[in-house]
């Protein structure tokens, strides 16, 4: 290995993001344009392989710099094809390049490395890589993207893809982004897949396993599935409106933002439903054969304007992503014929006054960034919000918000100031008391 790099060696802001939540996830100094990734998997024994070739642009003179990389053997780093010198502790790989780079050059990272990937351990429990029975998957907000590759791990990193694995035949694999290829050798498949669109680390994902790919919905997004094979009825039904709730998603929010759309369920149980940058992945325990999940199903689509197109800036922003994805099952509810959205709204509005109001859903802090709190309020904010504005404007106004922001970062403020543009009246007060206090406000409901 290389002579280390040592914790103090980075150049100014180059070890921690800006994150106010997750500061030591994430780097400063530089910003990422493209990661090319070449991965060899082998399922049994959990021994993965990569070559990382990242191409970045320096954001301030970098004599050195870091990734966040979790527990690999790092073998060789090379910037701009030059032997670099590095350290590596998970989670952080810290690099000084032969020559220092200037503000605003693109350089090329050049990563091999190799180990059992394991998911990273934090305060919601274990994140990223996770061996499955027979397979794998990635789940990897909000700290799980090291888990498999060195990456700038904040969310408003963005950058394209492409991504190789090679794996053994019997196995699928679907990554997040286009299948540009698929080569057959001796016992093995190499699978290419292309992210064009901006995407934060975070929401990139690897699924591995023994399944069946099936039409998901016919239209022009391309909605398709992959299952264990004997899913196949309960999901079609579980899954048999698919078509219906894109289409009524589309009418609510806009165009859906990416060229398809891929549902994976994993043949185990899954706490939960996880969103990736044009892909949900579900437990098999989500397929009941009853529609009982059907909100999931709809709460995961969501997340492809806000979350995946829309990308919050900062995790204080949390409510961006699950408020909106939360309403959108509400919104459903009230189009298939269930409860209306202000039924919904009234009853997680009692449910909120049971518990302690001690959560501001514009900055929950990080230990409540993915409380239930935050979900139903952030929701009944923008029911709140639905009811000031009026139909028409407030509809216009999600519209607008998914096209002007369209694969881009977004912020609270950002929000404030783009709903105010369709009402003439001030929604300041409105935004302070469901936003910025804990106390809960009279419930909303829409005329």
């Amino acid at each position: 290995m290389t002579p280390a790099v040592g914790p103090g060696d980075a150049s100014p802001g180059a070890d921690r993001s800006t994150d106010s939540y997750l500061p030591e996830h994430g780097n400063g100094g530089y910003r990422v344009l493209h990661y090319d990734l070449d991965l060899d998997y082998r399922v049994v024994s959990n021994r993965l392989a990569g070559r990382a070739t990242i191409t970045a642009r320096a954001g301030q003179p970098l004599s050195r710099f870091s990734l966040d990389l979790g527990r690999f053997r790092v073998t060789d780093v090379r910037v701009d094809g030059r032997p670099a010198k590095f350290g590596h502790r998970p989670d952080k790989l810290r690099i000084k390049p032969e020559r220092p780079i200037g503000y605003g050059a693109t350089f090329k990272i050049e990563i091999r490395y190799a180990g059992s990937p394991v998911p990273i351990s934090g305060r919601w429990g274990d994140i990223g890589w996770d061996e499955l029975t027979d397979g794998a998957l990635v789940a990897a907000q909000p700290i799980g993207a090291p888990s498999w590759f060195p990456c700038n791990d904040r969310p408003d990193d963005k950058a394209t893809f492409l991504v190789t694995v090679t794996t053994t035949s019997p196995y699928t694999v679907l990554v997040t982004g286009d299948l540009v290829a698929r080569r057959r050798r001796a016992g093995a498949i190499t699978w290419i897949y292309e992210r064009n669109e901006p995407t934060a680390p975070y929401l990139m994902s690897v699924q591995i396993g023994r399944y069946e790919q099936v039409e998901l919905a016919p239209g022009r997004v391309i909605q398709r599935a992959a299952i264990p094979p004997r899913l196949r009825a309960p999901f079609r039904h579980d899954f048999g409106r698919h078509g219906e709730i894109m289409a009524t998603l589309q009418r609510l929010f806009g165009p859906y933002p990416f060229r398809e759309y891929v549902v994976v369920v994993a043949d185990d149980d899954l706490d939960d439903p996880v969103e990736a940058q044009g892909m949900a992945v579900f437990g098999r325990n989500h397929v009941d054969g009853r529609r009982t999940h059907e909100r999931l199903v709809v709460h995961e689509l969501a997340h492809q304007w806000f979350g995946n197109s829309l990308t919050i800036a900062d995790w204080r922003h949390i409510w961006l992503n699950e408020g909106f994805a939360t309403y959108a099952e509400w919104l459903w509810s009230q189009f298939a014929g269930g409860p209306s959205a202000n039924t919904h709204a009234a009853r997680w509005h009692a449910w909120l006054r049971t518990r302690p109001a001690n959560v501001a859903v514009a900055n929950p802090g990080v230990d409540r960034m993915f409380d239930p709190v935050v979900y139903k309020r952030g929701a009944l904010a923008l029911h709140a919000l639905r009811a000031k504005a009026g139909e028409k404007a407030f509809f216009a106004l999600l519209r607008s918000w998914t096209a002007e922001y369209r694969h881009r970062t977004v912020t609270t403020a950002q929000f404030r100031e783009h709903a105010a543009r369709f009402t003439p009246e001030s929604l300041d007060g409105l935004f302070a008391t469901w936003l910025d206090r804990p106390a809960l406000p009279p419930a909303p409901r829409v005329p």
